[in-house]
């Protein structure tokens, strides 16, 4: 593993075969990006050298972090007995062009379009009744975990717990507190606010500036059915929020005035 500085200044890293970087974004921050079997030195690497876009960095510290855990699961990759092969075989999701072996009766399939696990009836049977799904990487790592990396069984227990909180919670016996499921926090701030104005669209507006014009909707709910209300926001103050800005009714007024949305050409205020 070796650690430098691009020729654009951003920081890179070398394991084995895979070069990762940390691209910058306006706004602050970055984004994993990586290349393969870039063999020059780390200090004469570009940006055009690097595709992809592998999750957001907060910072440097992060892209570290981010770098040991690559680290990690390609060591304990090579550790397990997964063997990769070709299957003459069709999956739910099109003939497989290339197949991993976990184990007896859990087989990995990369298709044209998708791919997945296939397990066998006796495999299958192990899986918990709250989990039973079509398709779900997760589900067959968190039931089968010896068969996968730290990074892997990590991964598969953060989506069980932000999309499936109650088969989480009944499984581990452990209760999530909020912010430890996205899934959760979503149905709790949708409780909290049914009856708030929550913005679903929003502009810089053109007429005042300094101001944000936001249509917003009873609980958020999209759907061509329901009142809408415009309001102008200061810009300072908006943010998109994690599940939606909520409108203060005493401090941001109904707006009635000219719009920069083209759906509200001619309407009055709800």
């Amino acid at each position: 593993m070796e650690f430098g500085i691009s020729a654009d200044d951003f920081p890179v890293a070398r394991i084995s075969e895979i070069t990762l970087a940390m691209l910058p974004l306006p706004a602050g921050g970055g984004f994993l990006a990586s290349a393969w079997r870039e063999h020059r030195p780390l200090c004469e690497l570009t940006r055009a050298d690097f595709y992809g876009h592998e999750g957001r960095l907060a910072d440097e510290a992060a892209f570290r972090e981010r770098v040991l855990e690559t680290t990690e699961h390609r060591r304990e990759l090579a550790l397990l007995d997964c063997v990769p092969t070709r299957m003459a075989c069709s999956t739910p999701w099109g003939a497989s062009q290339m197949a991993t072996i976990y184990a007896e009766g859990v087989v990995s399939h990369v298709t044209a379009g998708h791919g997945g696990f296939k397990l066998s009836a006796e495999r299958n049977s192990k899986v918990h009744p709250m989990l039973r799904a079509e398709g779900g990487w997760s589900i067959v790592t968190f039931t089968y975990p010896h068969f996968f990396t730290s990074y892997e069984r990590r991964s598969a227990e953060r989506y069980l717990k932000d999309w499936w909180p109650e088969a989480g919670e009944t499984i581990s016996g452990q209760v999530l507190v909020p912010g430890e499921s996205h899934a959760k926090d979503r149905n709790a701030f949708e409780l909290a606010h049914a009856d708030d104005w929550v913005v679903i669209s929003a502009l810089r507006s053109d007429h005042h500036p300094g101001m944000t014009e936001v249509i917003a909707t009873r609980g958020g709910k999209r759907d061509r059915h329901v009142n809408e209300r415009r309001s102008m926001v200061p810009a300072t103050e908006y943010e998109v929020e994690r599940f939606g800005f909520v409108i203060d009714e005493a401090r941001h007024a109904a707006h009635d005035g000219p719009s920069c949305f083209a759906s509200w050409a001619g309407r009055s205020v709800a």
